[in-house]
C-alpha cells in the first residue's frame, strides 16, 4: 500500500538522518529513486521548490514527494513519517538532556555525527552539481562526459549573474544577501532569461 510505503520510507531517513534538512537530501534521494517515485531532474526541480518555500526544506521535500505519490493522503503520511522520529528523540533528549550531556559517550557519538553530517551535506552539492553541469557522467567515462558538458547556457548565465550580484551587494552593504533577496532575483532572471534562450534556440 503506497500509504504505509510513504511512511515507512520516510520514517526510516527521518531517524538515521543527522545534521538537519541539507543532511537528509543524499539519503532522500536515493530512497526515492530506488523506488522509482521520482527522476534525478524532478528531485533537483522539488529541492529548489522545497528551499524557496516556508518551513525546513526535508519536511517540504517530503510533502512534495507524497503529494506527487498519492494526493494529500500521500503528503501527509510522507510528512508524518519523517518528522515523527525527530518528535520523539527530541521529548526524550529533553527529559534526560543534563544527565546526557555529562556523559563522555553521548558527548563522543554526536562528536563523530558532527562530521558525518558536513559530508552528507557537501557530497549532496557536488553530486548535484556534477548531475546538471555533466548529465551523462553516470553514463560515460570521465573524457566523454566533458565533450558532452550540458549546453542550457542560461543555467550558467544566471548563475554567474547571481554570483556577481551576491559580490556587489556584499561590497556595497558590508554583510550578505539574504536567502529571500537571492531566490527572488534567481526568480527574476529565470522569467526574464530562459523564454530569450528558448526563443534563440
Amino acid at each position: 500500500m503506497i500509504y504505509l510505503e510513504l511512511f515507512l520510507t520516510f520514517f526510516k531517513i527521518g531517524i538515521v538522518s543527522f545534521g538537519g534538512g541539507y543532511a537528509m537530501l543524499a539519503l532522500m534521494r536515493d530512497e526515492i529513486m530506488a523506488r522509482g517515485w521520482l527522476g534525478d531532474e524532478m528531485i533537483k526541480n522539488f529541492i529548489g521548490i522545497s528551499e524557496s518555500t516556508p518551513g525546513p526544506i526535508s519536511v517540504n521535500m517530503a510533502t512534495f514527494v507524497g503529494s506527487s505519490q498519492a494526493g494529500f493522503l500521500g503528503s501527509v503520511c510522507a510528512t508524518l513519517g519523517l518528522v515523527l522520529p525527530s518528535f520523539i528523540i527530541i521529548l526524550i533528549i529533553a527529559s534526560l538532556l543534563k544527565s546526557l550531556m555529562k556523559n563522555v559517550y553521548v558527548n563522543g557519538a554526536l562528536g563523530g555525527a558532527q562530521p558525518v553530517a558536513v559530508g552528507l551535506i557537501a557530497a549532496t552539492g557536488i553530486s548535484f552539481m556534477i548531475s546538471i553541469v555533466f548529465p551523462n557522467f553516470g553514463n560515460a567515462n570521465i573524457l566523454e562526459a566533458l565533450k558532452n558538458v550540458e549546453t542550457d547556457i542560461e543555467t550558467y548565465v544566471i548563475a554567474t549573474l547571481i554570483f556577481t550580484f551576491m559580490l556587489i551587494f556584499k561590497k556595497i552593504k558590508k554583510k550578505q544577501p539574504s536567502p529571500v533577496l537571492l531566490i527572488l532575483v534567481a526568480a527574476l532572471l529565470g522569467t526574464i532569461i530562459c523564454p530569450l534562450a528558448a526563443l534563440i534556440k
